[in-house]
């Protein structure tokens, strides 16, 4: 029985990475009805991860509160201006830029806009655009298990504290590791590919007149851009050092009247409250922002597929136990390749995370050993399907950035693999000495 349980889970959740988007959590709530009404699993109200839910909405909410502020606008107007004054190291920059702007936002979707930006340094330095391109894309993905306010890293943190690992530690690991990782990946991607004058298709577009260099062009900012941007820094500022604050490594604050996850939502309200309030922005644009649309739509997702797992793994917890348990503590490394091949299916982070993560931990995983292999949730970028792969694509007009005709020989893999697995070996080396 458990084997047909594991087919329906598996099929339920493949049918949702087929509609994509927010299909996902749309098939996860059809895998509960039919491993409950039809094959008698039981399930429960309690297996939804309500905080997480209720942190995503309130994050969101801030952040789309800033971008109708313009705050969105001005941050990529300072990334564009960083990287046209050092175009011969956008290789490099570039990454160093998706990857902050993610950490502060929480999505890894901010990278749409600097792409266009990437692409134009980059071939007017003569770079093949596909080296900083990949990277930057796959920066983009991986910070979002060292952002302080995603959904990835707020769902772990709740699952780590009945084993004694912080919000705090959980960063402390989590955001040197990746940033290492990534300029490791950058350093590799930088000898991806021919040279950008070697390259026969892009001497073909060239010559066709398809290739086009565009100059630097100046947004309109609007006034209240900055107020609503360092707003929503400072709310993010607050929720890390009242977190800190009442840890129990630093016990600043003990028994505290308001709790670290709602602490994070309290702060995002008041945040999107005080951009409001400050900016005098009109309140009813905020849930028409893309960035709002898309956090409500990681909602949905994450609630169908972590009900899906979660009844699944809790009604046969004792089976995993024993089948997987021994094999992750003799090779450990091995719950990152699980994770690793499930975030390539699932295309979300935090979906990935509520999903498996627990599972890992109730089969007597390491703290350590999960810390570690968190980053191998990133590997949205194998499957060359990922809407900031895409558009990295279609912005490179020099053909360097293309998919071939296997589908797995694209620009991002290599670079990508190398990060995500330089990442978990940071990891543990970082997690070795902090937990």
């Amino acid at each position: 029985m458990v084997a047909v349980e594991l087919v329906v889970l598996l099929s339920f959740i493949f049918i949702g990475a087929r509609i994509g988007g927010i299909g996902i959590g749309f098939a996860g709530g059809a895998g509960v009805i039919f491993l409950s009404l039809i094959l008698g699993v039981p399930t429960s109200q309690a297996y939804i991860p309500v905080d997480v839910i209720l942190i995503i909405m309130s994050v969101i909410t801030a952040i789309a509160a800033m971008q109708v502020a313009g705050g969105m606008d001005w941050l990529v107007q300072l990334a564009e201006n960083f990287l046209r004054k050092h175009p011969e190291r956008i290789t490099f920059y570039a990454p160093m830029v998706t990857f902050l702007m993610t950490l502060m936002a929480g999505t890894g979707h901010t990278a749409f806009s600097t792409l266009p930006v990437i692409a134009e340094v980059a071939k007017g330095q003569g770079i093949r655009p596909s080296r900083p391109l990949s990277i930057a894309v796959i920066a983009s993905q991986i910070a979002i298990t060292a952002s302080p306010i995603s959904a990835a890293v707020v769902a772990f943190s709740v699952m780590l504290a009945p084993q004694g690992v912080s919000y705090l530690t959980l960063l402390l690991v989590c955001i040197p590791s990746t940033f290492v990782a990534c300029m490791i990946g950058a350093f590799v991607a930088n000898f991806m590919g021919v040279e950008l004058k070697d390259d026969k298709i892009y001497q073909e577009r060239l010559a066709q007149g398809l290739v086009k260099i565009s100059s630097a062009t100046q947004r309109k900012i609007a006034p209240t851009a900055k107020r609503a941007t360092f707003i929503f820094l400072g709310a993010i500022f607050f929720v890390v050092c009242y977190a800190a604050a009442i840890s129990k490594s630093v016990g600043l604050i003990e028994n505290p009247a308001l709790g670290r996850n709602e602490a994070i939502m309290a702060a995002m309200l008041a945040a999107a409250a005080l951009i409001v309030g400050f900016t005098k922005i009109d309140a009813s644009k905020i849930s028409s922002a893309s960035t709002f649309k898309s956090g409500m739509t990681a909602c949905v997702c994450v609630l169908g597929v972590a009900w899906l797992g979660s009844t699944f793994v809790n009604a046969h917890v004792g089976e995993i136990k024993e089948v997987a348990g021994q094999l992750l503590s003799q090779h450990p490394w091995m719950l990152a390749v699980v994770l690793f091949f499930a975030s390539m299916l699932l295309y979300s982070q935090g979906a990935t995370t509520v999903a498996l993560m627990p599972a890992a931990l109730a089969i007597g995983v390491a703290p350590l050993t999960a810390v570690a292999s968190f980053a191998a949730v990133s590997a949205l970028f194998v499957l060359p399907t990922y809407p900031t792969l895409l558009a990295a694509v279609e912005m490179d007009d020099t053909g360097s950035t293309r998919i071939g005709q296997y589908v797995f020989n694209h620009p991002f893999f290599i670079p990508g693999v190398v990060t995500i697995a330089s990442s978990v070996a940071l990891g543990f080396a970082v997690g070795g000495l902090v937990i």
